[in-house]
Order: C-alpha cells, then sequence, then structure tokens
C-alpha cells in the first residue's frame, strides 16, 4: 500500500477525504493541528475518526495561532457568524478565515510527507461551499503543488508530489453522499464553529446550517448531535 497524508480536521469534509484515500488503497497518515481553536472537540473526533476508518498513524501538531488571532476561530473578540445567509455570499473574506491556516497545514503535511518517502498529500479544501476562502481555490493548490515540488529534498531527487482534492469541486450533499457510501461515521464527526467539550454542536452557527442543509439536500438523516 502505497503511504499517504491526510489532512484531518475532525469534520465531515475531512473523514469524507480520509474514507476517499482509504478506499483508494492508501496507507493514510492522518495530521491534525492543534491551533488554538474554539474547542477541542474536533481534534477528539479526528482522532477517533482516524481509528475507525483505519488510518496507519495519528499524529497532531500543536501551533498556537492565537497569538496572531484574526479569525473568529481563534480571537475571542470576533463573533461567530450565526446562520443569516450563505457565507462568503457578500464582499470579502468570512471571518471564520484562518489567517495562513491552510499554508501552515499543508506545510507540516509535506514535511510529513517527506520523512514517510510519499508523494500524496490528501487535502479537504472545498471551493463550492467555502467560496470566500482563498487558500481553498483550485489555483490555490496548483500553486503549492508547484512550490513543493521545487522546495524539497524528494523533488530534487526525482519525486513527484501530488496535492490531492478529491472533494474541491463538491457540494456538501454530494461530500455526504460519497462519504456514506464508503462508511462515514457522520455521527463522529464535528463541523460546528463553537461545539461544546462533548462534541455537540450549536445548531445556529453557519457551519452547522451548511452542514444541515447538506444531509436534508442529500436525503440523507443527520447524525449531528445538537445541545438543543
Amino acid at each position: 500500500m502505497r503511504p499517504a497524508v491526510i489532512l484531518l480536521s475532525g469534520g465531515l469534509d475531512s473523514a469524507t477525504v480520509l474514507a476517499i484515500a482509504r478506499d483508494q488503497g492508501y496507507a493514510c497518515h492522518t495530521l491534525s493541528l492543534d491551533y488554538g481553536q474554539r474547542h477541542r472537540s474536533e481534534l477528539d473526533a479526528a482522532a477517533v475518526l482516524s481509528r475507525s476508518l483505519g488510518a496507519a498513524s495519528h499524529s497532531v501538531v500543536k501551533l498556537d495561532l492565537t497569538l496572531f488571532g484574526g479569525s473568529a476561530l481563534t480571537d475571542s473578540t470576533i463573533a461567530v457568524p450565526m446562520s443569516q445567509g450563505s457565507v462568503g455570499a457578500g464582499t470579502g473574506i468570512p471571518v471564520t478565515y484562518v489567517p495562513a491556516r491552510n499554508t501552515i497545514m499543508l506545510s507540516l503535511a509535506l514535511a510529513k510527507a517527506e520523512t514517510l518517502g510519499c508523494n500524496d498529500i490528501f487535502f479537504g479544501a472545498n471551493a463550492v461551499d467555502y467560496s470566500g476562502y482563498p487558500d481553498c481555490r483550485p489555483e490555490y493548490v496548483a500553486a503549492y503543488q508547484d512550490m513543493a515540488n521545487r522546495a524539497t529534498k524528494a523533488a530534487i531527487e526525482g519525486a513527484h508530489l501530488s496535492i490531492r482534492t478529491p472533494i474541491i469541486m463538491l457540494s456538501k450533499a454530494d461530500i455526504i453522499r460519497r462519504g456514506a457510501a464508503l462508511g462515514v461515521d457522520f455521527a463522529r464527526t464535528v463541523s460546528c464553529y463553537q461545539a461544546d467539550a462533548a462534541g455537540q454542536a450549536c445548531g445556529a452557527c453557519d457551519s452547522c446550517r451548511i452542514r444541515r442543509d447538506g444531509f436534508e439536500t442529500a436525503g440523507i438523516p443527520d447524525p449531528t448531535r445538537y445541545r438543543h
């Protein structure tokens, strides 16, 4: 089995990406980032998902991005957006964008990939539901892959690194259908921006709304555990 690094947040999207990589025959080494997000329940979910979906290993890197803030997910003075229309539907970048987070996570995944001698990184970027995020666009992924193939010892020695984004152009409903077909237990995933310590969702933030709408459109019962 070829090894691959899977960026795993503990949410619905990355869990589906892990299941896709496993289905494609990869030995999956999952990597999560503890960056000072509002709650740890998504990190707990990532560990559970890694085990339940048969990952070969699971690592958590701690890097405190609250030192910089600038996002509703890392700065307690910025309110989490509630359900009032589509994320990114207005002008500008959503306040839930974490500055440079995806670039940092991909760089950590790249370092892990080099140490494992693997050429594939799976990344759950989605440019449909989160189109306001600059680091979820196909052109960003292509640029990062080009950089990685210029900047690493493995690439200089002839290896080619691929950043694989199998859900980047899927709707939330299609992601849910794909994950369900591959056996993802979505009840174990945490997508809420402000979940409690037990992983129960608030049901009111934009992420909860997009997730709930996705299950409804997919025609699959929503297994999310809500506080209310």
